[in-house]
């Protein structure tokens, strides 16, 4: 078996990238792993990575679920673009997936999905919070992947989000609720592994069930890798 570390493919926005790779990379090195980061515009090559990762940042276009234009929304088509091919391009070489916050709507948009543009005007019985800390509370679903990661007992996250998952992508499930209702996690029913959470575990690394997350995507990396012929090593930006 090979003691090469299994190299992540982490999507980031052109803008704020700078800022969240870094923290994304520490918990992909704390869990096993090595990364490299992707932005639209330059060379990201799927067959280079064992996984990846889709971060949070920008809202997505709504011209790819049939949405409204919202004038005020940051959008970039061409990160739209690069993820959700690179989302689809994973499960046809059965390579497994995180989604991070923007990245759940997004693996749930790459599968045919579509998501609330205000989610909490939709679910008003959901507590409206932004911050980095763990404050709000996700409740997981039994018989789920995540739950079999981090348990069932309800979930302190964080919460940066305005818009969340409508209807879900084929061959996905939902996998935590927060207490109003609107959907926070959602996972494939099949292999390969993916896994979409609607809050930023990256910056909870201290909290083992969050760094759980990420060590179940570093070791499905591995246990791809080790069944399939090696590619050359690449140099990753670390």
């Amino acid at each position: 078996m090979s003691k090469r570390k299994p190299l992540i493919g982490v999507t980031t926005s052109r803008r704020s990238g700078w800022r969240i790779y870094p923290l994304i990379a520490l918990n992909v090195w704390l869990a096993g792993g090595r990364s490299i980061r992707w932005v639209a515009g330059r060379d990201a090559d799927i067959d280079a990575v064992d996984g990846i990762i889709i971060g949070g940042g920008d809202d997505i276009s709504p011209d790819l679920y049939g949405g409204r234009i919202v004038t005020t929304a940051r959008l970039d088509p061409d990160r739209d673009a690069l993820e959700r091919g690179m989302v689809l391009a994973a499960f046809e070489r059965n390579k497994p997936v995180l989604g991070i916050c923007r990245g759940s709507q997004m693996l749930n948009i790459a599968l045919g999905g579509s998501l609330h543009q205000d989610a909490y005007a939709t679910y008003t019985a959901s507590d409206q919070i932004r911050t980095i800390l763990p404050r709000k509370t996700v409740c997981i679903e039994p018989g789920t992947r995540l739950a079999g990661l981090a348990g069932t007992a309800p979930m302190k996250v964080n919460a940066l989000h305005t818009q969340a998952v409508d209807r879900l992508g084929q061959g996905l499930k939902v996998a935590a609720h927060d207490t109003g209702g609107m959907i926070q996690a959602i996972e494939r029913v099949s292999e390969p592994f993916a896994i979409g959470v609607q809050w930023h575990p990256e910056h909870l690394f201290y909290a083992h069930r969050q760094m759980g997350i990420f060590r179940a995507l570093v070791a499905a990396a591995a246990a791809r890798r080790d069944v399939t012929p090696q590619l050359p090593e690449v140099d990753a930006n670390m």
